[in-house]
């Protein structure tokens, strides 16, 4: 039986153009999977981005739509275009140009997971990975579209939160000089995906609830910041990235004793993004 493609988390009442996402959260590993990569059960969940949505679970309670993987991102990666297919690991797959992301084995298929390490002994066909796009890429790009556009309709504007983590030691790498590293890197694709104004109350949130905040170093956005930051149409698409020390062991990718208390911090950010997006438009019932 086939996983759900996603979890959808609607509010009474839609009272805000803010629409969260939680493409990296997906943590249902089909077994037919588990019996493909040559890793353990804790290394093929590296790259995952542990209890991200359970962080944003009080979103409803603002008015705000939450919308969260079910699959992992060893199996698909939503963060991804379906075009980034990795020849390395799809057969039939031939290379079209230099692509980072896919060379580096991360493509909408990924090949390897946190620290390089490869998931698969060999190719899968190119059969599996189109199933794994129709099943669960397309049906929650479909769903997210459909947010932002109900967004518009209602408020005039929409206002994506792309909500991920990043391990301690990533942004501890780029904080040089005895620089105090950012709690959370804000990513608007150099001002690409959203307006300046959208993203400066962004982190004033943040702010307001003493947590340090970066911008693009070391993550500008990927593929959901690219394909929704429309700001010259209203639709902005911002990248929130949560250092994870802050909330969980790394190691053991278990909650750790500050999760409770750090998730009630960032209830706290939810409720100040979500009123940015208020409006004097009449609120979307949920269906």
């Amino acid at each position: 039986m086939q996983t759900d493609p996603y979890a959808l988390f609607l509010p009474a009442a839609r009272t805000t153009s803010v629409v969260f996402s939680s493409p990296h959260s997906g943590r249902d590993y089909p077994w037919a999977f588990l019996r493909q990569t040559v890793l353990d059960e804790r290394a093929v969940r590296s790259s995952e981005d542990a209890f991200v949505d359970q962080l944003f679970a009080d979103a409803p309670q603002m008015g705000a739509p939450l919308l969260a993987a079910r699959m992992p991102r060893a199996y698909v990666d939503l963060n991804r275009a379906a075009e980034e297919l990795d020849p390395a690991v799809i057969e039939g797959v031939s290379a079209v140009g230099h692509n980072p992301r896919v060379s580096s084995g991360l493509g909408v298929i990924p090949r390897v997971v946190a620290n390089g390490r490869v998931i698969y002994r060999g190719k899968l066909p190119r059969a599996e990975a189109e199933a794994r796009l129709d099943g669960y890429w397309r049906p929650y790009h479909a769903c997210l579209q459909r947010l932002l556009d109900e967004a518009n309709a209602a408020f005039g504007e929409a206002i994506l939160i792309d909500c991920h983590s990043m391990p301690h030691e990533a942004i501890e790498s780029v904080s040089g000089g005895g620089k105090a590293t950012p709690h959370v890197v804000l990513g608007d694709r150099f001002g690409a995906s959203a307006e300046p104004d959208v993203v400066d109350r962004i982190e004033v949130a943040f702010r307001n609830a003493g947590l340090r905040v970066g911008r693009n170093t070391p993550f500008a956005g990927a593929h959901i910041t690219q394909r929704y930051g429309r700001p010259s149409r209203g639709q902005h698409a911002i990248q929130v990235e949560i250092d994870r020390a802050l909330y969980m062991d790394e190691a053991e990718i278990r909650p750790s004793r500050d999760y409770r208390a750090f998730k009630s911090v960032l209830s706290s950010v939810i409720a100040e993004i979500a009123e940015i997006g208020r409006g004097l438009e009449m609120p979307l019932a949920a269906e």
